[in-house]
């Protein structure tokens, strides 16, 4: 395999990851990100000068509806469902942090 990662290679990935690895799992992360990396080299020699984009949501099919802005409910009927409310905003348990 070409251009191989080292071990040393993976020891400072791994330190930016924040990660400890044992001997045996970088000998093993530098063979798969090498694998990956070879990949990579493959996709980017061929030529996809001929085909069309692909990177559209629709189907080329009108929509059912027209994507037209409308108004939408007002705070109130928003908050009318809400279990806990304050000061017109939702009010819902911390769930990260100290409480």
């Amino acid at each position: 395999m070409p251009d191989d990662l080292t071990a040393g290679d993976v020891e400072r990935i791994a330190a930016l990851a924040h990660l400890a690895l044992t001997d045996e799992e970088t000998a093993l992360y530098a063979r798969q990100l090498t694998r990956i990396l070879d990949y990579a080299r493959q996709i980017a020699e061929l030529d996809f000068r001929d085909v069309p984009p692909t990177c559209s949501t629709s189907t080329g099919l009108s929509p059912e509806r027209p994507d037209l802005p409308r108004p939408s409910i007002g705070r109130d009927a928003a908050l009318s469902n809400a279990p806990d409310a304050a000061s017109g905003l939702f009010r819902v348990p911390r769930v990260l942090g100290d409480a």
